[in-house]
């Protein structure tokens, strides 16, 4: 450490920033890939908020190694802060393209069965007619297969038949019409 301790005070500056913070990113890395992370800088709801703990470490991490990079190369020291800044911010900035790479990639797939409502859907089991019985139907809902019991008003409906579902009845029954 003697190195830090004969350099220049806005070199040595860097360094101190630098070390703490890269100490603090990767226990924050870690933390993530273990799962044990629950800081929830992005919101699927609202705009991703700036200002946070993990974006100023990402803006400390790119201002700092960003100024120690180019300590002797840019000799004007103003200079050299802006272009770290400009990088410290880049950092920030990459980190929301991340995120909201990640943010596509989350799918709910829980079913719901008002998703179904006006879907087109196949007979598996011969629908009864004028409701006096059950039928099943199979409906894509997000890509999966649901199985659902179904009835209808009209006529009977055979299997094999292409129906739309015109009412949910209840959370296990709905109402179809023949195609």
């Amino acid at each position: 450490m003697e190195f830090i301790e004969n350099a220049d005070p806005l070199l040595r500056l860097l360094w101190y920033i630098a070390l703490p913070v890269s100490l603090i990113f990767i226990i924050q890395s870690i933390l993530t890939f273990v799962g044990v992370d629950h800081d929830h800088d992005v919101s699927l709801d609202g705009p991703m908020d700036v200002f946070t703990f993990r974006n100023l470490i990402n803006f400390l991490i790119g201002f700092s190694w960003t100024g120690i990079s180019f300590y002797e190369t840019i000799e004007n020291k103003t200079i050299l802060i802006g272009v770290a800044m400009l990088a410290g911010s880049a950092f920030v900035y990459l980190f929301f393209l991340i995120i909201a790479q990640f943010i596509k990639l989350e799918e709910d797939n829980t079913f719901n069965i008002y998703d179904t409502l006006h879907a087109t859907a196949s007979v598996y089991l011969r629908i009864p007619g004028s409701r006096e019985g059950r039928g099943k139907i199979q409906v894509s809902v997000k890509g999966t297969v649901h199985e659902l019991d179904a009835i209808t008003e009209a006529a009977e409906i055979q299997t094999g038949s292409s129906v739309r579902i015109v009412h949910i009845e209840n959370t296990s029954l709905v109402l179809v019409e023949k195609i």
